[in-house]
């Protein structure tokens, strides 16, 4: 009989171990990061969720080769930050979607692959079919200023994936939304996940919205900003909004919440 067939492992989109950051400021040193180690595997939906001063957004920038890490080591997608970087392999949607205003929503879709670079990806979508992926189709013509604010993070979330990156980094980008507004996106922000295949690292202060998006929850702790807790959350995919209501959902929340209170 033949020996059953291996399976390979995921390999890792992102690789921390022991990463610090420290800022020295007219105060004395201040510690973001410390000593944090996790692993986030290609393909993955990872949320990083904690108090506010814990650390997520600057684990996001260090990521995104915005900030340099002051000890430790990171590997992005098998290399260096800066190569990820360099090589268009990242994508990056903040909470504020920063649209210029004199540019309809497709040119400010389009505005990466005009920077250079993002337009020799094979296989990438045009902007065209991102509006239609983000539920936008026939508003490629409005401005900004004629869109509502969840309108405005989808051709955010459209102009981030313009260039066919392989990790997308999410920092936020539904807090300042209404409930129901940021409940469709969540919605649909997973649609776009599964239509991709792109590994998202998505930052936000909500329990419930970290459970109902997420594969793995990094549970950080403030003062100094480490990872305290790793949760999975084995919930069934497709995902939709009444999952919430769910015996399952509920405890996977509780687990959260108590890992929360233990880390502030």
């Amino acid at each position: 009989m033949s020996a059953a067939p291996q399976l390979k492992p995921a390999a890792d989109a992102v690789a921390c171990a022991g990463v610090s950051v420290r800022f020295t400021t007219e105060r004395g040193t201040v510690t973001a990061l410390d000593n944090v180690s996790c692993r986030i595997a290609e393909g993955s939906f990872v949320t990083l969720l904690g108090p506010s001063g814990c650390g997520k957004s600057t684990l996001l920038r260090l990521i995104a080769d915005l900030l340099p890490p002051t000890t430790g080591t990171l590997q992005v997608l098998g290399g260096t930050a800066a190569a990820a970087r360099q090589a268009r392999d990242i994508g990056f949607v903040f909470q504020d979607a920063a649209l210029l205003p004199w540019r309809s929503a497709i040119d400010n879709v389009a505005l990466p692959l005009e920077v250079g670079g993002a337009a020799a990806r094979p296989g990438k979508r045009s902007p065209k079919e991102l509006l239609d992926l983000v539920g936008l189709s026939g508003w490629e013509a409005a401005y900004p200023h004629e869109l509502s604010g969840g309108m405005r993070q989808r051709v955010a979330i459209a102009r981030a994936l313009v260039g066919g990156p392989k990790l997308l980094l999410m920092d936020e980008p539904f807090g300042a939304l209404d409930e129901i507004t940021r409940d469709r996106l969540n919605e649909e922000l997973l649609g776009i996940w599964r239509s991709t295949g792109t590994t998202i690292v998505f930052v936000t202060h909500s329990i419930y919205e970290a459970v109902f998006l997420s594969q793995t929850v990094l549970v950080m702790a403030a003062r100094p900003g480490r990872v305290k807790e790793t949760v999975a959350i084995d919930l069934p995919s497709p995902r939709a909004l009444g999952l919430r209501e769910t015996s399952e959902f509920v405890r996977l929340a509780a687990v959260l919440r108590r890992a929360l209170e233990g880390a502030a």
